[in-house]
């Protein structure tokens, strides 16, 4: 994990507001009230201030105020307090550094990557709304547990029987070999991948039959394997990580006795009473096992029609039993092309989606390979085609 020092020219350091995005998750709930300590602590090196009266932070966890169109409608409110002049910091800041350069700040002083956690905005008075591109210095914390092993993941992979020729042979030479657990779900049974086949029909679009028999026959499998802690759940043209090395990093943040669904959120009608969040599967969907456990019941999660979007399906489930859906950037519903370059290099990706008009081999070798370039290149240079 990184955190961003974002500094202001600002005469004082109480006319900046600093605003702390978090989730509804024990991990980030924490992590918000660690760095509220850390403000305050810093802060009170130079100035007299406290939790009750100094600077100015403000938490946004519920799920409609995580939008970001609702944030930065929110945000416009902060400059009703008299004494903010600048605007506000989002991440981890470091008072003391800037206490010591707030009125001395210049483009050239100093090196400058942007956040790969959080997309940086400043908002200046009557001056609207800009990307930070030269705002922040980025640090390394040490705050993460052990690496999650790989024999607490079950990887589950849906696929049918047109990709098993075509889409299948990437990952096995990618990031499936670097598995221990791991079942490819299919329409037809095929020994060569191997598959299973559930029953359940294909769909040219949906899926969410497929998706909740597939959590069920994993919830089954795994009775007995007290080793697995994660399932994560994804598309045969998603792309992982290095020898999914990442992923076991980013699990280490969460508790895997709690219900957990980790992954890129979507919003839908999040500005009504009837929105959801969701996690888009193409970029990989990560439950925990007690939430597994629960979604996999009968009665819980019941698709309307084989073909309703099994992700948003699941993000309605997940709502209904009182769980939020815990974002991370890190994962990602796209091919790297879609994404701006400035934003990707700086960015540690754990997943992309979709072999569309791209070489899906170039592009775990370019994002993922680093460690690992053994990989056969016997399908490097196949092409695909997207439903």
């Amino acid at each position: 994990y990184y955190y961003c020092l974002i500094l202001f020219s600002v005469s004082d350091i109480k006319s900046v507001v600093f605003v702390i995005l978090s989730q509804e998750n024990k991990y980030h709930l924490k992590q918000a009230e660690n760095l509220t300590n850390d403000i305050i602590q810093q802060a009170s090196i130079y100035y007299k201030v406290s939790r009750k009266s100094g600077l100015a932070t403000h938490y946004m966890t519920k799920k409609q105020r995580l939008s970001t169109i609702l944030l930065f409608t929110k945000i416009q409110s902060f400059f009703q307090y008299p004494n903010i002049a600048s605007g506000f910091a989002v991440s981890r800041p470091l008072l003391t550094r800037l206490s010591e350069r707030v009125n001395k700040i210049t483009s050239s002083d100093f090196s400058i990557d942007i956040s790969h956690e959080l997309a940086l905005f400043i908002w200046n008075k009557g001056g609207g709304l800009g990307f930070a591109t030269r705002a922040c210095i980025i640090m390394r914390t040490s705050e993460l547990g052990d690496v999650v092993p790989k024999t607490s993941l079950f990887f589950a992979v849906k696929t049918c029987k047109k990709f098993h020729k075509d889409r299948v042979p990437v990952l096995k030479v990618t990031w499936v070999r670097h598995t221990t657990k791991i079942r490819f779900f299919s329409d037809e049974k095929d020994d060569s991948v191997p598959t299973i086949n559930l029953g359940v029909p294909n769909t040219d679009q949906g899926h969410c039959g497929k998706t909740i028999e597939i959590l069920r026959y994993i919830t089954r499998k795994i009775r007995s394997d007290k080793d697995v802690r994660w399932i994560v759940l994804v598309d045969d043209d998603t792309i992982l990580s290095k020898d999914v090395s990442r992923i076991q990093q980013l699990l280490t943040c969460y508790d895997a006795s709690e219900e957990v669904a980790l992954g890129e959120r979507y919003g839908y009608n999040v500005h009504s009473f009837r929105g959801y969040n969701y996690i888009t599967g193409g970029g990989g969907m990560v439950f925990s096992r007690p939430l597994l456990d629960k979604l996999a019941k009968d009665g819980v999660c019941e698709c309307p029609s084989l073909n309703t979007p099994d992700d948003m399906f699941l993000g309605i489930c997940i709502g209904k039993l009182g769980v939020s859906v815990t974002h991370s950037p890190f994962f990602h519903q796209a091919r790297p092309v879609d994404y701006a370059p400035g934003y990707l290099e700086t960015q540690v990706p754990v997943s992309f989606h979709k072999h569309w008009m791209i070489n899906p081999i170039a592009v775990y070798r370019k994002w993922f390979a680093d460690s690992d370039n053994s990989e056969s290149t016997n399908v490097a240079n196949h092409a695909h085609s997207e439903l």
